[in-house]
């Protein structure tokens, strides 16, 4: 068993989850994979559960009744988590936007002292790979905007690809995270910040997909320009509270 756990969710990742898989494995440390699987109707369970014949005791599926939406599906990955004794545990996308080598990056910053570490789109300048313009406007400037509504010292808010120390998570209230888009992972590591944890921004180069089908929709970009309110309010009456208090 490793010290650290990448988790994945996947919802029709065929094209992506083996290469994926692969590639997480082959690097210099040793992680662990934990595959939260959404119902996938094009086969990705049946793809996993092959390779997990290939990497017993490394890799594993945890299969849930449908697309439930990714906060729910990495909650359900840090909760696993915890029951057991991983203590960096990392968020990944499926389809090689997140470069799986720059998992190192992030467990040696988190190793130093970090205990969320971002890997950064925004810490360098804008380092993003076949996106339209557009996109990459509404990105950038969403981020901005979080940080001129929350004061939170991060440059990429809205970032899928970080590392918790197990600290990290066992003292967030998992309960009480509202978001299921981008607005969940605002809320992380917002709620990190507030409760005086170590945020660290590391860069990475994202590259926008090219096998499978994007999961982004106006809906996840809505959430988040109207929850980051909704995040600055409730600290404000004092309703980021630590686990058990």
């Amino acid at each position: 068993m490793s010290d650290s756990l990448v988790i994945i969710p996947t919802y029709n990742e065929k094209e992506n989850i083996e290469n994926i898989i692969q590639t997480v494995f082959s690097l210099s440390k040793q992680f662990d994979l934990l595959i939260v699987e959404d119902n996938s109707p094009d086969g990705t369970a049946d793809i996993v559960k092959s390779l997990m014949k290939k990497y017993p005791d490394h890799l594993f599926i945890e299969e849930r009744k449908g697309k439930l939406g990714l906060g729910t599906a990495y909650i359900h990955g840090f909760r696993w988590a915890l029951k057991r004794n991983y203590q960096y545990i990392f968020e990944m996308d499926a389809d090689f936007s997140h470069n799986p080598h720059d998992l190192l990056k992030l467990y040696d910053a988190a190793s130093k002292g970090g205990d969320l570490v971002v890997g950064s789109r925004y810490i360098t300048g804008v380092n993003v790979v076949n996106w339209p313009m557009g996109r990459v406007l509404m990105s950038y400037y969403a981020s901005a905007y979080v940080r001129f509504v929350t004061r939170l010292k991060v440059r990429d808010t809205t970032a899928g690809f970080v590392c918790y120390r197990r600290k990290v998570l066992e003292t967030i209230n998992l309960d009480r995270i509202k978001f299921v888009g981008y607005a969940f992972q605002i809320e992380m590591k917002y709620t990190a910040y507030k409760l005086g944890f170590v945020v660290k921004e590391v860069p990475i180069i994202f590259t926008d997909r090219t096998e499978g089908t994007s999961k982004m929709n106006k809906g996840i970009f809505k959430e988040a320009i109207l929850g980051v309110i909704s995040l600055r309010w409730r600290s404000i009456i004092g309703r980021i509270k630590p686990v058990n208090s």
